[in-house]
């Protein structure tokens, strides 16, 4: 009997080291996925002669870089992004339309990653009704814990909480940072109490630490010469500050502009979501339990300092050379964590970003800044006079309008004939380029241009009636600082690059989206695409850069 039991135990023994070194073989011990909120794939040459060797340059000099990858649907925003990236398709399937949009039959705009059924873990009740429940398919890191019966772990990180919560998936664990008290937190979506890790992290009181520095540039300000001058009239200043210029004391600035929300508008709050990613692979021992773990980043900092500052500011170029030796700096402990060689990192964008429209106008470049607000008042005064009193027009948001199907069906409307109606009408508008109907949408397939993105980003129930394409250079927004959402490239072009387990180095211009991304780590990983996935392996990588 005691023989049976010891060559059962030995059998079973035999069998984990078994599984343990094909793993090890066959996959790499950590995933690690990096998305830069607001990174143009413009900024890796911009600023790439000023990089340092072991941050960006791992992926321009030993990854495998695609120069020409892309957003392939409208709108271009954060939450659509960050999903897109890791369920390999788009809105149109994975029902994250925009970061809030209208619902009809609520009659108000839903948060991509809101939750009522769940309240928070840590930091503070405004902040913790989260989960991924609106994201209708499953991600890369659900696919990867299915793979070996969940005993993967998958830890999202990010200040940003649907940046966080949407690479995680359905069945990760998400962290996200609270503003109001300076605290990483999570939801009861995820866990009934912070783990300990989190909880001594937070005891730690990083933020404070951050916003008690001065933000200056990194070497002399005169030798920022890839960006305007620090003090123009295209950026928006602080409140505090008179003007959008170097240095800036965080410690004075904090108490009017969000207390400890302000580290996220500055190069600290990268640093601050490494501290944590750091903390999170020693307290779960990511990568280092004989099975596949995926970490998945999200750097939202960059977008913040991009919104408030546009693309050719002082600030922006500073950023990403600070996080280029913070990247440096986490590659290194991988390195040594890991095993250089063990893990597989790829990195991406949920977007990029358009110029500052009145610097655009400044340079003689045909640009403008698009009324929203007086745009809707003007649909509601034609669609008022062309159909008789009610209230036609629910909602205008997203460049898209929402019209009042139950009084069109009441009045014995012609539906279709409306949104053409008002399409027609919106083309009067400066500033709008295209506008097509959800009818159109809904019976027409259309293969390119911006009729095609619309339609990759389309949801037939969640989406709006009529929706409009601005001209180029247009968006919605205020004279100072400036955003993205469009399908111009301005918006859709950026990195998507391999680095790491099984990757040759080597680049290649053919067009790719970031929805083939996550097929690209299935076949790499050996496993099952997301259910929802309509995006291709990348052929450059998994056909001619991978070594088993």
């Amino acid at each position: 009997m005691v023989r049976k039991i010891l060559a059962v135990f030995f059998a079973v023994s035999l069998f984990v080291l078994s599984a343990s070194a094909q793993q090890t073989k066959d996959q790499p011990k950590l995933v690690v996925g990096i998305i830069v909120d607001q990174m143009r794939q413009e900024y890796l040459y911009r600023f790439g002669d000023r990089f340092g060797e072991g941050g960006f340059k791992r992926f321009t000099e030993q990854g495998f870089m695609m120069t020409n990858g892309h957003y392939n649907y409208i709108p271009t925003y954060t939450g659509p992004g960050h999903a897109s990236v890791y369920t390999g398709t788009t809105p149109a399937t994975h029902g994250i339309i925009a970061n809030n949009w209208y619902v009809r039959q609520l009659n108000r705009a839903i948060y991509c990653a809101e939750d009522s059924t769940v309240t928070h873990v840590g930091g503070t009740p405004g902040n913790g009704q989260i989960s991924p429940r609106n994201l209708l398919s499953t991600t890369i890191s659900d696919e990867l814990r299915f793979s070996t019966a969940k005993r993967s772990k998958v830890v999202g990180i990010a200040i940003k909480d649907r940046g966080a919560s949407l690479p995680a998936g359905h069945t990760g664990d998400a962290y996200w940072y609270d503003s109001d008290n300076g605290e990483w937190m999570t939801s009861t979506y995820y866990h009934q109490s912070l783990p300990q890790w989190a909880a001594d992290f937070n005891a730690k009181k990083r933020p404070d630490y951050y916003l008690g520095q001065t933000w200056n540039t990194l070497y002399p300000i005169e030798s920022y010469v890839n960006s305007l001058p620090d003090n123009n009239d295209f950026e928006a200043p602080f409140i505090g500050k008179n003007t959008p210029t170097f240095p800036y004391a965080l410690d004075s600035l904090r108490k009017n502009n969000g207390d400890y929300g302000l580290i996220a508008s500055t190069p600290y709050g990268n640093s601050l979501t490494l501290d944590f990613a750091y903390a999170a692979i020693e307290g779960e021992k990511l990568g280092q339990r004989g099975v596949t773990d995926l970490l998945a980043v999200s750097f939202s900092s960059p977008d913040y300092i991009g919104h408030r500052f546009g693309p050719s500011s002082v600030e922006v170029e500073d950023n990403y050379l600070r996080l280029d030796k913070d990247l440096a700096a986490f590659f290194d402990y991988l390195d040594q964590k890991i095993g250089k060689g063990q893990y597989l990192v790829f990195i991406s964008a949920d977007h990029a970003v358009a110029e500052v429209p009145s610097y655009m106008v400044s340079e003689k470049v045909p640009a403008g800044n698009f009324n929203t607000g007086l745009i809707l008042g003007q649909l509601r005064g034609f669609a008022q006079a062309k159909y008789g009193d009610g209230n036609w027009i629910l909602n205008f948001s997203n460049e898209q309008v929402f019209l009042n199907k139950d009084l069109a069906r009441e009045k014995n409307m012609d539906f279709e004939l409306m949104q053409r109606e008002i399409a027609d009408y919106s083309l009067r508008f400066k500033g709008v380029k295209e506008a097509y109907t959800a009818a159109d949408l809904k019976t027409m397939e259309y293969n390119f241009g911006s009729k095609h993105l619309l339609q990759m980003g389309f949801n037939h129930k969640a989406s709006g009636d009529v929706l409009l394409v601005l001209e180029p250079a247009w968006l919605a927004g205020g004279q100072r600082g400036t955003t993205h959402g469009s399908g111009y490239t301005y918006d859709t072009h950026v990195p998507i690059a391999f680095y790491g387990w099984g990757i040759k180095p080597g680049t290649s211009s053919t067009y790719t989206t970031v929805t083939d991304i996550a097929p690209t780590l299935s076949v790499l990983l050996r496993i099952k695409f997301p259910n929802g996935s309509t995006g291709q392996p990348i052929k450059e990588i998994v056909d001619s850069n991978l070594q088993r």
